[in-house]
């Protein structure tokens, strides 16, 4: 497709130096990068060439092909879903295959692979880890140059195999597939009126409705299908589609999910929700995508699209910084690794308390604690021993069996213990529940005292952006104050990071981070919640958004 077909919305973004990502809303310009160093798929472009394209009268005839858990005892958040994308590479399932291993942290309930050869999209989903879905005859079953891939964790929809990402869809104009990272919050409303229209959900996954927005679009040509349906979608989204020939990559305007963008030796384009995804697949990164911007892949080279008003600063979810990402990813131009243990260092002067040994709750504690005990003076020392083989239990257990599971998973070294006085770092805490067990853990391990300090503040109020938490009244920290709260899970003292000293260390990029969770004021308002979720941000950023309305469901059907 040339570049003039995109005139009326192409803009371009210069790459920013590696691991610095600029804030600024984008400029209107001209195309970006070509894709000079790539391989092209030339089979698959001579394919879809000589092929006469599909008349856009044709009837919409849209058909989708789409316990009890150990973890849900892990008081933390839970990451939502983790999203891959290549590009120009003959073995694209495979290194898809691997880079969802590197993000299988962001989701351990399914995963999927689409893939495309002679210009049609096979793919594969299943339920549990990467490594239980995708054999070696399995990724034979996905040849071609292009392919996405998705790791799941719900929070729109249940966990049934139907609701296992990639989605593919055939319309009209064509086969698309995609993979989504986030939650739209006006997905109820968006479904009520696609079904008043005649259209038929075969999901409960929130991802549906995106599809059904662009079979039902009469744009021309196809990517500002995807434009248009994405202008009506309302929280957060990172998304990769996969067409007969295209690879397309779309962030939300105000940035709340990461997606980078990267290359491998032979220019095959990348895209991943982390850059450790990257490194995986020797890809080197190149930059983020930018919040609000549509980037399309195709035989003629890389292209940039502006998908709508850009927010007055973007609203990067802080938690990928505490918790979701892995230590050695650069997320939001910035080092995970860098971030915690800074978190930890300031946990350290902020609430300093004598004590012989600094431990962590593993794995996601420790790099803070490592800043504590640094900060500190007082030795880290590894107290708890966290099993990596529990794996999933298809039972509904008693309260009393129930009881056993913190300590299935982690194990405390009465060497390291016994008769001291630990501080013990984790980062957050939810509904308290796992904390008051870790700390019952260390006391019958024989330590003397158990001071709890948790690298975060203390969580408020639910997210509505891809991140599960439970309702504003299972969280602790809702409910109950500081004090409260420690005398809850039995240790000598409890600390949380201050949100003022978080904005600190972030600096000039503090408006550029989304804290709804610590302070009930959201971006964006969730359709239907407005009594649960609190305020508006205080600057009015949810003005911006996309909005269902304005008639633009009236035609369907008509060209």
């Amino acid at each position: 497709m040339a570049s003039s077909t995109y005139a009326t919305k192409l803009s371009t973004f210069l790459s920013p130096p590696l691991g610095k990502v600029s804030k600024t809303p984008p400029k209107p310009c001209r195309r970006l990068l070509p894709l000079a160093a790539a391989r092209k798929p030339t089979a698959m472009a001579a394919a879809a060439s000589s092929k006469s394209p599909k008349s856009e009268s044709t009837e919409n005839c849209f058909a989708s092909y789409f316990d009890y858990d150990d973890e849900r005892s892990n008081d933390h958040p839970r990451e939502e879903c983790g999203v891959v994308g290549i590009y120009g590479d003959p073995e694209a399932s495979r290194l898809c295959y691997l880079a969802l291993h590197a993000l299988q942290h962001r989701g351990q309930e399914g995963a999927g692979i689409v893939a495309v050869h002679d210009n049609i999209l096979q793919h594969i989903t299943g339920v549990g880890l990467v490594s239980d879905v995708f054999t070696e005859s399995e990724l034979d079953k996905l040849p071609g140059e292009i392919a996405i891939g998705h790791v799941r964790y719900s929070t729109a929809g249940s966990s049934m195999l139907k609701n296992v990402q990639p989605f593919v869809a055939s319309c009209r104009f064509g086969s698309v597939g995609v993979a989504h990272n986030g939650n739209l919050v006006n997905y109820e409303s968006l479904r009520a009126t696609l079904e008043e229209n005649g259209s038929i959900f075969n999901t409960s996954s929130d991802t549906e409705v995106i599809l059904h927005l662009i079979a039902i679009s009469k744009a021309r040509p196809f990517i500002l299908r995807i434009v248009e349906a994405c202008e009506k979608l309302e929280g957060a989204y990172s998304l990769v589609f996969v067409t007969e020939d295209k690879l397309v990559a779309v962030r939300d305007p105000f940035g709340f999910r990461p997606l980078v963008m990267g290359r491998r030796r032979n220019g095959a384009v990348v895209f991943a929700s982390e850059t450790c995804a990257l490194d995986l697949i020797e890809a080197t990164f190149e930059r983020e995508i930018y919040p609000g911007e549509v980037v399309v892949v195709d035989n003629e080279g890389v292209h940039s699209l502006c998908l709508m008003t850009h927010p007055k600063s973007s609203q990067s979810c802080i938690f990928e910084h505490i918790y979701f990402s892995l230590p050695n990813s650069v997320v939001f131009g910035r080092s995970v690794y860098e971030s915690r243990k800074k978190f930890g260092e300031i946990l350290a002067i902020e609430s300093p308390v004598e004590c012989d040994v600094v431990i962590a709750v593993p794995d996601s504690g420790v790099v803070a604690a490592l800043g504590y005990a640094a900060q500190s003076g007082v030795p880290f020392q590894q107290g708890l021993i966290r099993s990596h083989y529990v794996g999933r239990t298809f039972i509904e257990p008693s309260q009393k069996i129930r009881d056993f599971g913190v300590k299935l998973k982690l194990s405390p070294v009465r060497a390291v213990l016994d008769g001291k006085r630990v501080v013990v770092v984790d980062d957050s805490i939810v509904r308290g529940t796992t904390s008051s067990k870790i700390v019952r853990l260390l006391k019958e391990a024989g330590a003397k005292e158990v001071h709890m300090r948790i690298a975060s503040p203390p969580i408020i109020a639910s997210c509505y952006y891809g991140v599960d938490t439970p309702s504003s009244e299972e969280l602790i920290s809702n409910r109950m104050s500081v004090e409260e709260i420690r005398a809850f899970i039995g240790s000598d003292s409890l600390a949380f990071l201050s949100i003022d000293s978080l904005k600190t260390y972030l600096g000039t990029d503090a408006p550029n981070f989304c804290y709804a969770c610590f302070s009930g004021k959201y971006p964006v308002l969730p359709t239907g919640k407005v009594k649960r979720v609190g305020d508006f941000m205080d600057d009015g950023l949810s003005g911006n958004m996309g909005s269902i309305g304005g008639g633009w469901l009236h035609n369907i059907g008509s060209e």
